[in-house]
């Protein structure tokens, strides 16, 4: 991945800053420390199958109008916080560039086969006896 992508995220970046939610100490629910990165994929001009990978891992994060949404609380300080913002940012678009392994096929030799059909075979007899008695088999 390049770093004028990067450079291009970061600056269509908006960050906004909320307060953060649930139980704390002091200035928890006072203080905005926790930041909400917004970034429209759309902008950023992706290769298709790039923009195809980064749609399947942003997942839940993307919304309706492409843009990713992503929000840091785990540091007590707004910079630390948009400093982690940014790097899941660069994170999640250096794993949209990386090409997935291709998966390599595998083949089963004649004896596997011979033996997995035999399984079959056998375990299709055990499930034939399980029908329902009839009055003639008395």
């Amino acid at each position: 991945m390049d770093d004028t992508l990067l450079a291009r995220a970061h600056a269509l970046a908006e960050e906004s800053f909320l307060a953060g939610s649930g139980p704390g100490g002091q200035n928890a629910n006072k203080v905005a420390t926790e930041v909400q990165l917004r970034v429209n994929i759309y902008a950023l001009r992706l290769p298709p199958p790039v923009f195809a990978r980064l749609r399947s891992l942003a997942g839940s994060k993307l919304t309706a109008s492409g843009d990713l949404l992503i929000s840091a609380r785990q540091h007590r300080t707004q910079d630390a916080n948009r400093q982690a913002a940014r790097d899941k940012l660069s994170e999640l678009l250096e794993e949209a560039h990386r090409k997935p392994k291709k998966r390599a096929k595998t083949r089963v030799n004649r004896i596997g086969k011979t033996k997995r059909l035999k399984a079959k075979k056998a375990r299709g007899e055990v499930k034939a006896k399980r029908g329902k008695v009839s009055r003639s088999d008395w």
